[in-house]
């Protein structure tokens, strides 16, 4: 049996159900991507750890949310 694209999510295969696994595909998605740095305005942002953000440009860190810096 075939299971839908999930993203990253695709790794739990059949176990935990559909809705679970896009949410968790959504927001891995979105922590893991680049976001756009409020201080330099560049778009090189990554997550550190949980609420930690840092720009890759200038180098600062700062905190924010837990899956986007803003």
């Amino acid at each position: 049996m075939a299971t839908k694209n999930q993203g990253t999510a695709g790794r739990f295969g059949v176990r935990y159900g559909n809705t679970l696994r896009s949410k968790v595909s959504k927001i891995e998605k979105d922590s893991r991507g680049k976001h756009t740095c409020v201080f330099c305005g560049k778009q090189k942002v990554r997550r550190i750890s949980y609420g930690i953000w840092k720009c890759g440009a200038c180098e600062k860190t700062f905190a924010g949310k837990a899956y986007k810096p803003y």
